[in-house]
Formats: structure tokens, sequence, C-alpha cells
């Protein structure tokens, strides 16, 4: 069975994620790991002079783990610290807002955390969308 890591930018209660979540869950083990808040527009910064903590949360009808840090930290966390063994690919997103411009991609926390796991060589993909408004739009 697969393993797939699972994030975002937007945070773990974000109608993005549940959507992401629902699109793949038959598609292996889908481990969650996402900030505990939003944190759009970090890059692939990571959390130097903060503790990173992580609780584990039932969101949307599926267990997640909150981190308090960046998307990039919870790609680390997931890889080296919650997931047992290294994962098939990780996906972030489903990010609510298109990433589409050169200053977007630059400062895109769901784009740094696609760029996190590829950076170990891990497949990865980073997945966006322009909504007008949160909703239930990814329907």
């Amino acid at each position: 069975m697969k393993k797939i890591l699972l994030t975002n930018d937007d945070g773990v209660y974000s109608t993005g994620l549940k959507a992401a979540y629902e699109s793949i869950r038959d598609l292996g083990d889908v481990t969650v790991v996402a900030p505990s808040s939003q944190k759009s527009g970090v890059g692939r910064g990571i959390s130097i002079f903060e503790p990173l903590r992580v609780s584990e949360a039932n969101v949307n009808g599926f267990r997640a783990h909150a981190v308090a840090g960046t998307p990039t930290d919870s790609v680390i966390l997931g890889i080296f610290a919650i997931m047992k063994e290294y994962p098939d690919l990780v996906l972030s997103g489903f990010n609510v807002g298109e990433n589409i411009s050169t200053d977007t991609v630059t400062t895109s926390g769901t784009i740094g955390a696609a760029l996190e796991a590829a950076s170990y060589g891990i497949p990865a993909i980073a997945a966006s969308i322009q909504v007008l408004d949160e909703g239930d739009k990814f329907d």
C-alpha cells in the first residue's frame, strides 16, 4: 500500500485539506500533518526560535497531526518523526487560492512544503485552486 503524506498551508481545519483527503484516501495509507493554523505566505520557512508542538486532532472525520509551525515544519516532522517510513508521495494542498505568479510561487507555503519533500527525493505535488469563498466549493 502506498504511503502518502498530506499537508497544506491553510491549516488542518481548511476545506481544501478535507477535499484533498477525500480525493486520495482510497489511494493508500494517508498521514495528515499540517499547520494547526493558517500559515499562507511563509514559503519554505522553518521555525527556528519557537518550539514545535504537535497535537492529534479528529478533523472533519479523519485523524490529523496539527503542528504549531510552518508547512515545511509539518513535512519535516511528518517524514522524520510521525511516519514510520518515508512516504511514497507528498501532496501539499488543496490550497485556497491560486499560486500562478512569480510572487506567489516563491512565497507559497503550499509550494514550499512540496519543495521540502522533493529535496529529500520524495515525489511531491503542490495543488492550488482559486475559489471565491471557502464554503463547499471543493465538491
